[in-house]
């Protein structure tokens, strides 16, 4: 792990796993959506982000606007920024209408919000952005690697292009998005992105670094009998 050198960012909505993998060193930020706080039954947005954002002080978190117009994405990005220094204002590179929001992330950029544009899927869709950030606001570029890769694409060109691209604006940050397996973390590592988001069951398979597959092939077939056993299966 000491030879990795992207950071992993923990991904979920879930409050007391949130407060427990903050407890680890290993994480070194936290992410979330609306929809997957709506997975785990949040009700009231900026209450539960208040709530999280008391316990989660030093440690960058990212919270996404939940609006198509312009008009409100800019005042909801203006109300989730003044929550706290450490948080990053999600905001999709398009709207639910296709409409490319590349100039609106610019604009709150130049104003010092720190952006999380999410939902990238092509170096096309951000090349704008790299060219006109401003240099002393912090962005983090989030490739969603994991649904290019359900398209059957290989999505390690694409983040390997966009994180070349960027390097010379060591304001940028880009951050390998909807893994699905921990190989996404060596994937992610060997495209220079600076971070990944994992999800906690993925984040607790990281102990499987290293481990001997004749022990975990062994390991697996125990798995098969003891379920069988435990489910009273008889032929």
């Amino acid at each position: 792990m000491k030879k990795i050198k992207t950071q992993i960012y923990a991904d979920g909505a879930d409050y007391d796993s949130i407060i427990d993998l903050n407890k680890k060193k290993i994480i070194k930020g936290f992410t979330t959506n609306p929809s997957l706080m709506k997975k785990s039954g949040v009700k009231n947005y900026k209450q539960f982000c208040i709530k999280v954002l008391k316990k989660i002080k030093n440690k960058p978190i990212s919270f996404e606007v939940f609006s198509d117009t312009n008009k409100k994405i800019i005042a909801q990005s203006n109300i989730i920024s003044s929550w706290g220094k450490n948080v990053f204002v999600k905001i999709p590179i398009q709207n639910s209408n296709g409409k490319d929001l590349s100039d609106l992330i610019l604009g709150l950029n130049s104003r010092g919000i720190k952006i999380n544009v999410t939902a990238i899927f092509t170096f096309e869709q951000v090349k704008k952005i790299i060219n006109k950030v401003d240099r002393k606001s912090e962005v983090i570029l989030s490739v969603f690697a994991g649904r290019i890769a359900d398209t059957g694409e290989d999505p390690e060109p694409i983040v390997k292009k966009i994180a070349n691209y960027s390097k010379s604006k060591k304001n940028i940050k880009i951050l390998w998005a909807s893994s699905r397996e921990i190989f996404n973390y060596y994937q992610a590592n060997r495209c220079n992105c600076h971070i990944i988001t994992l999800g906690k069951d993925l984040i607790n398979k990281l102990k499987y670094k290293n481990k001997n597959l004749k022990l975990f092939s062994k390991e697996t077939s125990q798995m098969f009998i003891q379920d069988a056993k435990k489910a009273g299966y008889n032929l």
